[in-house]
């Protein structure tokens, strides 16, 4: 052996024992402090729009401040948009923090220390009462001019209180001037009797508000009901088109028709019929049998009838084989082929010591590590390779110098990684998830932003932007970059399209074959680009749990989707460390974005008792991470809408169990990647498995 290559491996030893025992020095310190929190106030009344100055100290045990850096945060229901703590992150161990209220509830402010390992956080919290302000006025939601004798329509308000707010769940009364023309009933339907004219009063507390409404006679003579389709599997989605006509048979446009439907199941004992029809006509089956669905205008009423059979996939997952990691915690993978022609993988580890591991899957049946890559950090949580197959990024989170940010490496040869270069320059608070894009970065930083990093001289890194959101307490998770289009996760505010390219070259979908509308491309033009990214379209809904997103056009009906996946442990969360399988909630909503700028949820995939994690689609195949429910596959071709779940959907599903994992037998899967057949998980508790998918067998009962 050389000098040169002596030296080499010594200084690599040396360094390796250096950070790892710089690693257990700060343990050992993290290990034996025994600090609390104190605020000034104990405790917080405000007013919506009111600030006030709290004054936190992280203290030790003589009373000391100690300079351990920590965030601050808001807790409760819808916490994030209602009440604002600046800064978020303190690096010296007291501040005077702002704390501005938004939006009125009960809540609290937590602070909590920023640690190497995670079973070290200390927390403190205090209580904030944001007072509801007085009402002030009642909006009625599409008004109707008029209505025809002998049908119904439903009247709609909203509360308005003096801070502009609208406010949900307030019970407002309805009534009608004149019950005997027509009549209101507690929910809100107004049926119409006799021709004549009405006022609708809406009222709460000492504040009103009045509309007039005509009562026409009806001209409905005729009522007609058709399908697009007679028979179905449950899953597909049958369009239903009502038409009302006089007695000249011209097709009266405004007449109000509503839609039910009857089922019967195929099954005298099996499982009871279930269906779900849309207002507009489009109806999905749950369950097999004969449905008839009915269309309503007054006295009038047209039925139609079809069969409904089951989807029957006949298919399963089947165990091709296991890559084990059983004395850590695995994160996130990514599945590519070499520059050789050989396939590899690449995985990350959680709460452990920094370590990436490569391997070699081109047999996916004998997967086999081929190389270790350690820096200093706890987590990698995140793991991205270029599109060329040359570059990987890893993110890092719990570092020993607190600088975190991410490591570049150079994986032309994945059996003998190198480290290219390191970018921690304003990452120190950490970064979560990664995503590689055209010799760009997008680092999400700290869970507030993510900053676009230009790798064009990957030894070289430098920050070109950055994307925040302007709201309340926004923060992001994780970013998804598909046709010049940023996809971001941002728990409260939802999925947000941000145009690094795609929209700015007149094709905001161009992948997919679309023509931008006018509406979308003109206002973008020259606009959006990795150094200015713009955002331009965004999906929020009420949990506030949005972690994932991922886009993908329905090869059959091209409708353009973004699926955004749900994180939550409203169970609470054990910690892994205490070897305890862990329960997740959540599910994937279906977010039709083919009009980007109206953007409507059609459907979800959602099993019980389990929560998702991440996913990936491809030619209409769901591939899903659902935490505790191991693996799952899902059909999600054709029109979406209602419960996939329930609509027998499912292709397999597996739960990758091992005896002798971080926690035994008990499943907790992180993400999938297909790849040439075979599909590549990690499991958080044993390490790297893949499956694939393969006909189910006609088994006989003994």
């Amino acid at each position: 052996m050389s000098r040169i290559k002596q030296n080499f491996i010594l200084l690599a030893l040396m360094t390796l024992f250096i950070v790892n025992s710089s690693l257990w020095s700060q343990d050992v310190e993290e290990d034996s402090l025994k600090l609390k929190f104190k605020f000034e106030p104990e405790s917080i009344q405000l007013g919506v729009g009111d600030t006030i100055i709290v004054k936190i100290q992280l203290l030790n045990e003589a009373g000391e401040i100690h300079k351990m850096p920590f965030i601050l945060y808001a807790r409760g229901t819808k916490a994030r948009r209602s009440v604002e703590v600046l800064p978020r992150l303190v690096k010296g161990g007291s501040v005077d923090a702002k704390v501005i209220a938004h939006r009125p509830g009960t809540f609290k402010v937590n602070a909590r220390t920023v640690t190497v390992k995670r079973e070290n956080r200390m927390r403190g919290e205090i209580p904030v009462d944001v007072a509801f302000p007085p009402l002030e006025k009642i909006t009625f939601i599409n008004p109707p001019d008029h209505i025809y004798t002998g049908t119904a329509i439903v009247i709609e308000t909203q509360v308005w209180d003096k801070a502009g707010l609208e406010r949900r769940g307030l019970d407002v009364r309805l009534t009608s001037s004149n019950q005997q023309t027509a009549s209101m009933d507690e929910y809100g339907n107004l049926s119409a009797h006799k021709t004549g004219t009405v006022t609708i009063q809406a009222q709460i507390e000492d504040i009103e508000a009045k509309i007039n409404v005509k009562v026409l006679a009806n001209p409905v003579e005729r009522l007609e009901l058709s399908a697009n389709m007679k028979d179905a599997r449950t899953g597909d989605v049958i369009e239903f088109k009502a038409v009302a006509r006089n007695g000249l048979g011209k097709v009266i446009e405004d007449a109000p028709i509503s839609y039910s439907v009857i089922g019967k199941p195929e099954q005298k004992r099996g499982a009871p019929a279930s269906a779900l029809i849309e207002q507009d006509g489009r109806f999905v089956a749950e369950t097999p049998g004969t449905y008839t669905i009915l269309a309503h205008c007054g006295s009038f009423v047209a039925r139609k009838t079809v069969g409904v059979k089951a989807r029957n996939l006949n298919t399963k997952l089947e165990l091709v084989g296991h890559g084990e990691v059983l004395d850590v915690y695995s994160s996130d993978l990514w599945v590519w082929e070499g520059a050789d022609g050989r396939d590899y993988a690449v995985t990350g580890t959680w709460g452990a010591k920094g370590d990436t591991y490569f391997w070699d899957v081109t047999d996916p049946a004998n997967m086999k590590t081929i190389d270790t890559v350690r820096v200093d950090a706890r987590t990698i949580n995140d793991v991205k390779i270029s599109e060329d197959g040359r570059i990987a990024v890893i993110s890092r989170e719990g570092a020993s110098n607190r600088k975190n940010g991410l490591v570049i490496l150079d994986v032309s040869n994945p059996a003998d990684v190198k480290i290219l270069s390191r970018f921690d320059d304003k990452l120190t608070g950490g970064v979560h998830n990664v995503f590689i894009y055209d010799n760009h970065i997008y680092a999400v930083n700290n869970g507030t932003r993510y900053d676009v990093i230009n790798i064009e001289d990957p030894t070289n890194p430098y920050r070109v932007s950055q994307f925040e959101l302007k709201t309340p307490g926004h923060g992001v998770h994780d970013v998804w970059i598909e046709n010049g289009i940023a996809f971001s996760s941002n728990w409260q505010d939802g999925v947000q399209l941000v145009d690094i390219g795609g929209v700015t070259a007149g094709r905001p979908f161009r992948k997919f074959g679309e023509t931008a509308s006018p509406e979308i491309s003109s206002p973008f033009m020259g606009g959006g680009s990795p150094t200015n990214p713009i955002q331009f379209a965004g999906y929020e809904y009420a949990s506030g749990w949005n972690h994932a997103a991922f886009p993908f056009l329905n090869k059959e009906t091209k409708k353009f989707y973004v699926l955004a996946g749900d994180e939550a442990f409203p169970y609470g969360l054990s910690g892994p460390n205490k070897k305890i399988p862990e329960i997740a909630a959540g599910w994937i909503h279906f977010v039709d974005f083919t009009d980007p700028l109206n953007p409507k949820e059609t459907a979800r995939y959602e099993v019980p008792e389990a929560g998702s994690h991440n996913f990936w689609v491809e030619d209409d195949i769901l591939y899903a991470a659902f935490y505790n429910g191991g693996l799952r596959v899902v059909d999600v071709s054709g029109d979406l809408m209602g419960d996939l779940y329930k609509q027998g959907r499912e292709i397999g599903w597996f739960l990758p169990m091992h005896r002798d994992a971080s926690i035994p037998n008990a499943p907790m899967v992180w993400g999938p990647q297909p790849h040439k057949g075979t599909i590549f998980f990690t499991d958080m508790n044993s390490g790297l498995w893949a499956v694939r998918i393969v006909e189910k067998k006609k088994e006989g009962t003994n």
